[in-house]
This record gives structure tokens, sequence and C-alpha cells, in this order.
């Protein structure tokens, strides 16, 4: 990557108004290769100790095999799907093991030198990318009130408060295989910027929120403050929530925006 552009990412997360914490996250460069970065959010489920495994597992998963990963292969999407499976796999053999229930979904972006980016989800937490303050992509829950959407059956606004809107019709761990949706994005550029999220944070946004928030804030601040705000807007009632943000910023002054370069 060249040298006027840096990449800006954080994360946090909140144990909400639950007794337990079963959202994990990670952020890790590549440890060859410069420029290339993985974000994972995993919401786990499945009582205290059960919903923390999963999520736990699906990191796990991930570092292994990101550490194995040749960007230079450009397979990101690939990878993606393979994190996925093998983590419910993994969090299958411990249901079977332990006599529990622990399911997780996952939402997880590779960001390879020169900007390509790719991205992965299962179940309802969510993957967004921004150019500046306008939406370019968002992951579309796996979830029964996210089919009722789709048929017209309800709004996007009456979802947020269905009865319903907690059950998933896909995660890893489900007895059936679940279902996995890999995505290769636009490439990034200097004003980009992804969002990685579970439930507890996106339910109390609008996109347009989002957007702004995140255009407008560093990584950091961006992170803090949609995680505080997000447990204000729940008054007592929040689930675990988390969010990562990556933003593409100028290093020095520019006159106009760019794609991102590989070096040589």
């Amino acid at each position: 990557m060249e040298d006027q552009y840096r990449i800006e990412a954080a994360a946090g997360l909140h144990r909400g108004d639950r007794k337990y914490q079963q959202d994990q996250f990670a952020l890790w460069s590549h440890v060859r290769v410069n420029g290339c970065i993985m974000g994972v959010i995993a919401d786990g489920m499945g009582g205290k100790t059960g919903g923390k495994a999963a999520a736990e597992q699906v990191i796990l998963t991930a570092r292994q095999l990101f550490n194995r990963y040749a960007p230079e292969s450009d397979d990101g999407g690939v990878l993606l799907q393979q994190i996925a499976m093998e983590a419910h796999a993994m969090i299958r053999l411990t249901a079977i093991a332990s006599e529990q229930s622990p399911h997780s979904t996952i939402a997880a972006f590779i960001l390879n030198p020169g900007g390509k980016c790719y991205s992965v989800h299962c179940g309802d937490s969510r993957v967004y990318k921004f150019r500046g303050a306008e939406l370019v992509h968002q992951s579309s829950d796996h979830s029964y009130v996210q089919t009722l959407v789709e048929h017209g059956a309800i709004t996007p606004e009456e979802a947020l408060v269905h009865p319903q809107s907690n059950v998933l019709t896909a995660c890893l761990g489900m007895d059936d295989t679940p279902t996995v949706v890999s995505a290769q994005l636009q490439r990034m550029a200097v004003g980009d910027s992804l969002l990685l999220c579970s439930d507890g944070l996106w339910h109390y946004f609008t996109t347009q929120e989002l957007a702004m928030v995140i255009d407008t804030l560093p990584a950091s601040d961006a992170c803090r403050f949609l995680i505080k705000k997000a447990h204000e807007r729940a008054d007592g009632g929040g689930d675990n929530l988390s969010a990562l943000v990556l933003k593409i910023k100028l290093a020095r002054t520019q006159a106009r925006p760019a794609p991102l370069r590989r070096k040589g």
C-alpha cells in the first residue's frame, strides 16, 4: 500500500444488559504480508458457557486459517467460506461432546493489499460497506423476520419490533448445513469504510445513522459512540453488542481520492 494511504481500525464490545458476554471479535494484520487485514465478529448463543464457547471457536478457527492464508492467491472469499464451515463443524462436535446447544453467527472480512475486499456472514450479524456516508453493501440477515420482509409481509421497521425478531434461519452449529454467504465487495478506496456488528448494535440505528457516525468520526470514536448509544437506546433491555470499524484514510493531502495500489 502506498505511503499516502493508511488503514484506521478499531473494535469494541459491551455486555449490554445481559448477565454474560457471548459476543466476541478479532482484528488481525497478516503475519507475513503488510496491508492484509482480517476482521471477525461472532455472536454466540446457547447458555452462559455454550454461546461464548461457540463464538470463541469462530475466532480461533479464523485465526488459524488466516495465518496460513496467502494473499497473493486472491481467494479471500474461499478462505472465509472455509472458516465458517470449519467453525460450524467444530461447534457441532462441541455440542455432541458436551450435550449443549452452542451456536454462533459470523460476520467477517478480508482486505487484501491493493484494496480487494471479501466478506462472509451467517446469521444476523451484519457486514456494511460505506463510501463516505453512502451505503454500498449490506449483508442480508438469515432470520425469520428478514424472510417476511423479503416477501413483503412486513416492513423493515416492523421487523425491528416483531416478537420473533430473534429467530434465525441459519447459524453456525445448527443441525443442518448452514447458509453461509460470501461476497467480493467493490475495491476499497480512500473514504471507504467497513462495519461489522452484532444485532445488539444495529437493531438501534438506521442505516443512515450508522453511515453518518462512521463517516464523521475516527474508527475508535465511532465504535465507542455506537456501543454507548445502542446501550442507552436499549433502555435496560439490551443484548450483548459488538462493533468493528475499518476506514481507509489519506496519510497526507491529496487532490482527490484514488483506488489503493499495490507496492512495486
